[in-house]
């Protein structure tokens, strides 16, 4: 019997995302906030409330804060050309990396991004000065994670059951 769905595998700890991998889409979607560098013409369109209305060009004026989803985002940006500038969305700014130096397992990683690893790793495309205290961070916590993972293997291969010999000896 064949499967209706073949797993594939995800890219996104990788240079590039891999396009048939629905986490890797799911990924993708996810919102970064930005602020343009200049005036974008016809972006306006998915963002009514930013440009001038129908009756504009649909432009999205310089110094504007937006959310764009990743995969617009990275298309957008250009170091020589400074169309946007990038945000760092809140848990990998410099507050939350104190927490995960300190104990990366108390928090709850799929709560506050569910795709923390891969969406931190596609930051990296971003040119910010704080690209290798990110990539610490991830290396970090997923290595705190791991550990946790490793010790709660290790109790449950020790954890033996209660003899139950002693226990049908005294009924």
């Amino acid at each position: 019997m064949s499967e209706a769905y073949f797993r594939v595998e995800s890219g996104a700890l990788g240079h590039e995302e891999n396009f048939l991998s629905l986490d890797d889409i799911l990924m993708s979607h996810e919102k970064l906030p930005v602020r343009t560098e200049i005036p974008i013409p016809r972006l306006g369109a998915f963002f009514p409330e930013r440009s001038g209305g129908a009756d504009t060009d649909n432009t999205i004026p310089q110094g504007s804060k937006l959310e764009l989803p990743l995969w617009l985002a990275k298309g957008l940006f250009d170091n020589k050309r400074r169309i946007l500038s990038v945000d760092l969305p809140k848990i990998y700014r410099e507050g939350w990396r104190t927490v995960f130096s300190a104990d990366a397992n108390v928090v709850d990683l799929h709560k506050m991004g569910p795709h923390f690893y891969g969406f931190g790793s596609q930051l990296l495309h971003f040119d910010s000065p704080e690209n290798t205290d990110i990539s610490q961070s991830l290396l970090q916590a997923s290595n705190s994670c791991g550990n946790l993972w490793h010790r709660t293997c290790l109790r449950s291969q020790l954890w033996l059951p209660p003899d139950i010999t002693l226990t049908q000896g005294n009924l």
